[in-house]
């Protein structure tokens, strides 16, 4: 044991010699170093951004008229899209999750990690309800003489999507630069697993099943997306008020403080 020790540097302290032991084990997996525990969460931010650009360019060219949907065939560019998304997802849930393991919490992370979440999912929002997924009016489609967004998305969810993360963002700026943090709660958490999983649904319910309602019918898909899409705008909406309540509570405080 002596000669071990002296020829491994680590004399004869066991806490010393712990790692090297366990990584001598059969099997035994060597945990990554300290600078790659700093740079693999930046990593995986970065690489969700790519993925939502990924994302975006096999949607850019879609279109739902005369496309394998609409053909009641399955689509295989929505099924890719839909493989991009869910990578994208797992990368989000991954780098928050190594980052607070290894407590590498950087300054790029703070930065980009919200930018690729509200770039992921506000970016498809604004693609599910664009042209691409609009029907026009055919001879077909009876009774809904101003075409059928198939995606279920209206512009005016987008808008309310998209208001309600510039509200947040503009309440955090504020209280942080004042010194108050403002973490996300889990009205956010709640809301982002809502709609990270709207949009796979989505997706996958407009590539697998019909969703064209007729006068006399309204298929299955048509009724999950609109559940789905229903359910996640009535959410993102509740999910604001927490946070307004908490900066009113903030400043409020901050006013009898200074009074």
């Amino acid at each position: 044991m002596h000669g071990y020790a002296m020829t491994t540097g680590l004399g004869t302290n066991p806490t010393a010699a712990a790692p090297v032991i366990a990584a001598l084990r059969p099997g035994a997996r060597p945990a990554p170093t300290g600078s790659l525990r700093r740079v693999i969460p930046n990593y995986l931010t970065a690489a969700r951004v790519l993925f939502a650009l990924g994302f975006f360019a096999v949607l850019t060219p879609w279109r739902f008229p005369g496309s394998a949907a609409h053909l009641s065939r399955p689509d295989p560019w929505l099924l890719a899209a839909t493989a991009l998304f869910l990578v994208a997802v797992t990368t989000d849930a991954l780098d928050g999750y190594l980052a607070r393991k290894w407590g590498s919490e950087s300054t790029f992370g703070r930065i980009m990690d919200p930018f690729a979440d509200k770039l992921l999912v506000v970016g498809a929002f604004v693609y599910l309800a664009g042209p691409g997924f609009f029907l026009p009016p055919t001879p077909a489609d009876l009774g809904f003489e101003k075409g059928v967004q198939v995606s279920g998305v209206a512009p005016w969810m987008v808008a309310l999507v998209l208001g309600r993360e510039l509200l947040v963002t503009c309440i955090r700026g504020v209280l942080e630069a004042d010194g108050v943090r403002f973490p996300s709660d889990w009205s956010g958490k709640i809301k982002m697993i809502l709609q990270s999983a709207l949009i796979p649904i989505v997706l996958i319910t407009i590539a697998t099943l019909p969703v064209i309602p007729r006068q006399d019918h309204i298929p299955i898909g048509r009724l999950i997306v609109d559940v789905a899409v229903w359910l996640t705008a009535c959410v993102t909406v509740w999910s604001g008020i927490p946070y307004i309540s908490r900066a009113a509570t903030s400043l409020r405080h901050r006013s009898n403080a200074i009074a």
